[in-house]
């Protein structure tokens, strides 16, 4: 296989995953659904893979823990979610 063929495959990988992650990021919680999309746009092309498995992770959380975790109405005690919620809650927010 070509190094073309290769990167247009990893590319069409890369784009499905996004898809699924965006998909996983609607909690039809509109400041939930804002605070995911802006981690989306802002940092998911440049995560290095470990802070992508984060984010992910974080994805399984329950809706309701998640927004009282991301709102800052309850601390989370699970250190790889607190991890990820930090990095979103440190984004700038988007104009």
């Amino acid at each position: 296989m070509t190094e073309f063929a290769d990167n247009t495959d990893k590319a069409a990988e890369e784009a499905a995953l996004l898809r699924k992650v965006k998909w996983k990021c609607r909690r039809g919680m509109r400041e939930l659904d804002r605070m995911m999309e802006r981690y989306l746009e802002m940092r998911w092309g440049d995560a290095p893979t470990e802070e992508r498995d984060d984010f992910l992770h974080l994805l399984d959380a329950e809706d309701d823990k998640l927004f009282q975790w991301m709102m800052g109405y309850e601390v989370c005690t699970d250190e790889r979610y607190r991890i990820a919620i930090d990095r979103i809650r440190a984004l700038p927010p988007q104009g």
